[in-house]
């Protein structure tokens, strides 16, 4: 073969390469449920007992091995916990610091975390080591879909190669708020976003992951939303006959 020849060979093949350019949807979220650490009976028979105001810690949950453009999970085991926050804003979590009752909140760390994770009291554990007395546990599960055609966790998309179709990428974020002595829950939120777009337009990655992140970023904000009306709820309902707390 000639220099000529190589050289064709491996133009074509970089043309290839760059038009199978592919998009990989990160994995899934997590049904908070399904990682409880108790039977039916032991439901029945759970009862709150934090104290208000009330040091609450924040834990986001995926799939296990979860990864995406911008973000990945830590731990092994039945999930994952995601200790970097990418879609979440700070004023977000200010502002539910700043309800009544609301003695502090903060987010679990790696430092606190044990490498695998079987179960919610792996959770309530960890929020344990921060005095906290209820841990707020959340999980985004985004889905893509093409001209209604769903694309699944982990499904890559080939770029460039998309018909002129609508595209959707849906968030729905789900929380449950739980009491770190005994595993009871005070209450569960969720709220779902959804962003529109020509699929023409999903010609690179970064355009694909905007949607993502504005689709996920807003569906976290909805649910903060939905919290703080939890919280309210939460506080009628249990404030009078709480231990007290210290805050």
């Amino acid at each position: 073969m000639n220099k000529k020849s190589l050289t064709s060979l491996l133009v074509l093949g970089v043309l290839l390469l760059q038009g199978c350019a592919t998009y990989t949807t990160p994995s899934a979220g997590v049904n908070i449920s399904s990682i409880g650490d108790a039977d039916i009976s032991d439901l029945f028979s759970v009862e709150p007992a934090s104290p208000f105001p009330a040091r609450v810690a924040v834990a986001r949950v995926q799939a296990s091995g979860y990864v995406s453009r911008t973000n990945q999970g830590f731990g092994s085991g039945r999930y994952s916990v995601v200790t970097t926050r990418d879609v979440e804003k700070e004023a977000d979590f200010e502002k539910f610091a700043a309800l009544e009752k609301v003695a502090a909140v903060a987010p679990l760390n790696r430092l606190l975390l044990p490498k695998h994770l079987s179960s919610i009291k792996d959770l309530r554990l960890a929020s344990a080591r921060l005095k906290a007395d209820m841990v707020l546990v959340y999980s985004i599960d985004t889905s893509f879909d093409v001209q209604d055609t769903p694309l699944g966790p982990l499904t890559a998309i080939t770029l460039g190669f998309l018909p002129n179709k609508k595209a959707f990428v849906s968030a729905t974020t789900s929380a449950a708020l739980i009491d770190v002595r005994t595993g009871y829950i005070y209450g569960v939120a969720e709220a779902t976003k959804r962003e529109q777009q020509r699929a023409s337009t999903w010609n690179k990655r970064n355009a694909i992951d905007r949607a993502r992140l504005a689709a996920e970023s807003e569906s976290f904000k909805s649910l903060m939303v939905e919290l703080e009306t939890l919280w309210k709820s939460v506080t009628n309902q249990y404030v009078s006959t709480a231990p007290r707390g210290s805050g």
